[in-house]
């Protein structure tokens, strides 16, 4: 027996305690934010050509129209949460749900289709990205939150009759768990979802294999991690078992080159929804979240024809 332990010890300390804090440092850089320069409102990818061209597309925006921007806040879980309201005049307004690393300026690229349908438009910075406190990333389980005390200041403050939700990558996980959940105000009256994965263990692994970076065991360390710090079972939880319970309108939005988010996951999503509102539209080309760069014709067209059917 006493060899038995040692043994039992050599592999504790000789792998398994090695892996683990391994994947606590790949968990701390995906989803804690370690300083304010972290998750801020640059670019999270300078070197990429595209990307850098989303942003300067949404800088644009950004300039034209900073006339009818009025910074705004919200406290949620006891943090303090901010925003740019840009208020066109209209009684409608869309809420844009940026992903991981992203914030309020980065979804001025997604604006445009709103204003020309004369819905007024929030970008945020989600909690701990941007100027908004906090400083884990909960990938939606807990931000669901911070997104109905937006919908309530909107609806509020500024006699907003009716919400739409834009979400990109976990944006729209995060749209869906708001849509889904039974505090959501009735006034939040549907979900657009740019690139939904089913659960974020699938988008992870995805990631991981296109880096070529080994999946055992820090693949499911992290995930560990995850539910031990961030709160939340990214595994069997998630859209997939969330949509079940979507009942608003939703269009989903995703391209058949979505190497993260893969298009065989998101037709299931589709077909597990019980909406009687639901749409689809596939773009045969685009990199994940790179949809509108990609066809912003026809990506304007898809958000504006949902907002007709409201």
């Amino acid at each position: 027996m006493e060899i038995v332990l040692w043994i039992f010890l050599a592999i504790m300390f000789l792998f398994v305690l090695p892996t683990l804090v391994i994947a606590y440092v790949i968990y701390s850089v995906l989803l804690v934010r370690t300083d304010t320069e972290k998750w801020g409102r640059n670019p999270s990818m300078p070197d990429d050509e595209e990307y850098v061209r989303l942003y300067a597309q949404a800088d644009e925006w950004g300039a034209a129209y900073a006339g009818y921007k009025k910074d705004v806040e919200v406290k949620s879980d006891g943090l303090r949460l901010v925003g740019e309201y840009f208020d066109f005049g209209g009684e409608n307004a869309v809420i844009i749900l940026p992903g991981r690393m992203e914030s309020c300026t980065y979804s001025y690229h997604y604006a445009e289709p709103y204003r020309r349908a004369g819905w007024n438009v929030l970008t945020i910075d989600a909690r701990a990205h941007g100027r908004s406190e906090g400083k884990i990333n909960s990938l939606g389980y807990k931000e669901y939150r911070d997104v109905i005390a937006w919908s309530k200041l909107l609806h509020d403050e500024f006699g907003i009759k009716r919400i739409v939700l834009h979400g990109v990558c976990i944006g729209s996980s995060t749209a869906l768990f708001t849509a889904t959940a039974k505090e959501c105000p009735d006034y939040v009256a549907g979900v657009i979802a740019d690139g939904m994965y089913q659960c974020f263990y699938d988008s992870c692994r995805n990631h991981m294999l296109y880096d070529r970076r080994p999946i055992f065991p820090f693949l499911y360390e992290v995930m560990l991690h995850i539910r031990v710090f961030s709160g939340a079972n990214v595994v069997t939880d998630g859209p997939k078992k969330r949509i079940v319970n979507m009942c608003r309108p939703i269009r989903f939005l995703h391209s058949r080159e979505d190497f993260f988010s893969t298009p065989d996951k998101a037709q299931e999503l589709y077909e597990r929804c019980p909406s009687e509102n639901k749409s689809i539209c596939w773009f045969d080309h685009g990199w994940h979240s790179r949809l509108r760069i990609t066809d912003p014709d026809k990506y304007d067209g898809a958000v504006t024809d949902f907002l007709a059917s409201l």
